[in-house]
């Protein structure tokens, strides 16, 4: 049975963005693109821009780019939205483009951090960029929000800054920086921006601009879900609770376990529970018997204090502690306040945002976009198809996104940390008419949707079945280290939206391209049949990681006894359809936990199953990811941290080139470059029986001349050959070089020579 939409209890706490009263300047209408130029605004009649946002992306008018969601976001309640993209961050003018804004800047680095952007997980910079046109790497400054924000005080000093995006979300405490190798400070004192929002910010956006435009000062507005700001002392009339230290004893209050009745709670206490009935038949209160003093304070009004930045970024241990409490803090049914000092200020982060109700995620995902990048990116044609191109956009043109958040839990990703765990879902009708807007009105539209999906493709409408167990859970995954029994798993909703979307007239085929998380779509037969016959374009991706406990535990990911089993229903399914479709599994090499010999058990692994890996993807610590933190400071922080802790509290981590390259050579280890190296970790691990001239040997004992090239399906990160010599056309396989390549008709066969 499938649980109804928009039942949780938190969620009918917030108020809609639907219903604030509009700002008076809703009379100039909606603008065709939100100007980016003085130009545009003077055609709309604007004197002047209420908010202006500054991007590292190109404005693309999309409902898949931050900017554009926001802007239109705060365009459907009256106010008037400039765009400054890309600007040259060398001074303050570019910042003075659209004038001086009547509200706020709102500032973001853009889609993606920037410096994951711009650099590889090797920290060798990219000379390429997907969401600059022309695909034109360093049109952004690293650490662009902190940049950005810098010279839009420099610019207009009295200007309240408003910062958000991925990049500000997952800098909001004190953060391992993996590129300089250190702890850097919040984000907000370096920035000294007003105001931080992390995660998806509509529902605080839209309040904030209205308070600023009733004349409340940014100082005021401290009471926002889903922000952080700074501040000198701790308000009045809060509690709070000392975290600054591991180890230490002291009051514990436990959190109630959401999975027992409300007797069996009071009786854990050692208390009473008593619904006996009065003489005159009415219910009496409960009555939990307990010493009143202990009970704790209301969590709205209780804040937890982290050890400070001077305390983390000098004890690894601390560090590792503190990103734990912030990870445990992170539902909205029950998260409280953190603070964290940064000398004499304090950091003070409110709890994380409301999610977005099925109505407000239709309103948000209904507005007027363009569906196209800005028209000053067009090349002479009026296109964006040629040397403008921008790769981002490109890549989601056609794709419709269905759901936000992500309950899966994956230490290594941000899409938790940053949209949380609540699947927010849109309806079937608004997926549909967006589906038929690409089909009436997007330029180019050959009739294949490339995807319908979000952070996980099979998410969709998915969730606690008890509103009460969702609002007091604290677990961080719902699917490790198994399906939790009160999760619903019910796909029909999904089910039944696609196959409604590949019966619309004019569409010819429906593609599923978003991460599957394939142990929760085994729950359904029905939804891996549909998927498998209808939705797959002879390839799908997932992504097992891994074939050993030992890094799994660590990535909070399922066995490959999950990837085998739909593996299976995968194959029996496309052979039901006459079809012959491969599965692309996707692993992380060097990731906390993750031994030479766990690679090595991989990579015979992925020698037995007959697969040949392209590209590698190496593991990269982001900011305030858990695995990040395992990273940095050696400890396993999915258990509770301790000043000396077990065995099993530590986690093996890969640091250093050459063990990087080791675990990156056992996921290539068909690549006779890498079988030096491989032949001397085996002998040191014992196993010299992998080598030799055999089907069963992992590598040979002969070594051919090479020329130390590597050919990726990434252009950019390809190594030449000295000779620089290229594959000729058509010779560019798939991710896994052990498949067939992709028929796309590019190639034309030899002719035969008489």
């Amino acid at each position: 049975m499938n649980a109804p939409l928009d039942v949780s209890l938190f969620a009918r706490a917030a108020k809609p963005i639907t219903s604030y009263r509009k700002y008076w300047a809703a009379r100039f209408g909606t603008a065709p693109f939100l100007p980016m130029s003085r130009a545009e605004m003077d055609r709309l009649g604007w004197d002047s821009c209420d908010v202006i946002i500054v991007t590292g992306d190109a404005y693309v008018d999309h409902p898949s780019f931050g900017m554009a969601v926001i802007g239109r976001a705060l365009e459907a309640q009256g106010f008037r939205v400039g765009i400054i993209a890309q600007p040259d961050w060398q001074s303050a003018d570019p910042f003075k483009a659209l004038g001086k804004p009547n509200l706020f800047f709102g500032v973001t680095a853009g889609n993606m951090d920037s410096m994951i952007n711009r650099y590889t997980a090797d920290r060798k910079i990219r000379s390429d960029d997907a969401y600059t046109p022309g695909d034109v790497g360093g049109k952004r400054p690293d650490r662009a929000s902190l940049v950005y924000s810098q010279r839009c005080r420099e610019a207009y000093p009295e200007v309240p800054i408003v910062m958000g995006g991925i990049e500000g979300s997952l800098r909001r405490i004190a953060h391992y920086d993996y590129w300089q190798d250190k702890v850097r400070r919040s984000i907000l004192v370096d920035a000294k921006c007003d105001l931080l929002l992390y995660g998806n910010a509509e529902r605080a956006i839209v309040e904030i601009a209205h308070r600023l435009a009733a004349r409340e000062p940014v100082q005021q507005i401290t009471d926002v879900r889903g922000t952080a700001f700074i501040q000198r002392s701790s308000p009045e009339g809060w509690f709070e609770i000392d975290s600054t230290e591991v180890d230490r004893p002291g009051r514990v209050d436990e959190h109630i376990n959401p999975y027992l009745t409300v007797s069996e709670q009071a009786q854990a206490q050692g208390g009473t529970c008593s619904k006996d009935q009065a003489a005159d038949g009415a219910q009496q209160p409960l009555v939990f018997v307990r010493g009143a003093s202990r009970r704790p304070p209301p969590r709205e009004h209780t804040v937890i204090r982290l050890p400070s930045y001077d305390q983390v970024k000098s004890d690894p241990v601390l560090y590792a502690h503190a990103n734990r409490v912030l990870h445990l803090e992170t539902n909205p049914g029950n998260a409280r306040a953190l603070v964290q000092a940064h000398g004499d200020r304090d950091v003070w982060i409110n709890p994380p945002p409301i999610p977005l109700t099925t109505a407000e995620m239709d309103h948000v995902f209904g507005l007027p976009y363009a569906r196209s990048p800005h028209p000053t990116y067009a090349d002479e044609n009026g296109s964006h198809d040629g040397a403008t191109r921008i790769p981002a956009w490109e890549m989601i043109r056609f794709s419709v996104n269905i759901m936000r958040g992500c309950f899966g839990g994956c230490t290594f990703c941000s899409i938790t940390e940053h949209e949380g765990r609540i699947i927010q879902s849109r309806s079937e009708e608004s997926v549909i008419r967006e589906i038929e807007e690409i089909r009436d009105k997007v330029t180019g539209f050959t009739g294949v949707i490339s995807d319908l999906g979000g952070p996980t493709a099979n998410m969709y409408r998915i969730g606690c079945k008890s509103p009460e167990i969702e609002a007091a859970c604290r677990k961080p995954s719902c699917v490790y280290p198994g399906i939790c029994s009160n999760l619903n798993t019910d796909h029909g909703p999904l089910v039944k939206m696609y196959r409604r979307a590949r019966s619309l007239k004019g569409i010819k085929k429906i593609l599923i391209g978003s991460g599957l998380r394939y142990d929760l779509a085994v729950q359904s037969p029905e939804y891996v049949k549909e998927l498998v016959q209808h939705h797959v374009g002879g390839y799908l991706k997932i992504a097992p990681e891994h074939t050993e406990a030992g890094p799994l535990s660590k990535m909070m990911k399922p066995g490959i006894g999950s990837y085998e089993r739909f593996k299976q229903m995968f194959e029996k399914y496309s052979a039901e359809a006459g079809k012959k479709q491969y599965l692309i599994p996707y692993f992380i090499a060097a990731h906390p936990g993750t031994s030479d010999e766990d690679m090595m058990n991989l990579a015979v692994w992925l020698k037995r199953n007959g697969f040949r890996a392209d590209q590698v993807q190496t593991f990269y610590p982001s900011p305030m990811a858990t695995a990040t933190a395992m990273y940095h400071s050696g400890r396993n922080t999915l258990r509770k941290v301790r000043r000396e802790g077990s065995e099993e509290d530590r986690v093996d981590i890969v640091r250093g080139e050459r063990r990087r390259r080791l675990h990156k050579a056992f996921l290539r280890y068909h690549d006779p470059n890498n079988w030096p190296l491989l032949r001397e970790a085996l002998k040191a691990l014992g196993r010299a029986d992998l080598i030799g001239n055999g089907k069963h040997h992992l590598i040979p004992a002969f070594q051919p001349v090479t020329d130390g090239s590597y050919q990726s399906a990434r252009r950019t990160n390809s190594t030449p050959s000295g000779n620089g010599a290229k594959p000729g056309r058509g010779k560019l396989l798939t991710q896994h070089t052990g498949l067939p390549p992709r028929v796309t008709g590019a190639a034309k066969p030899a002719r035969k020579r008489g």
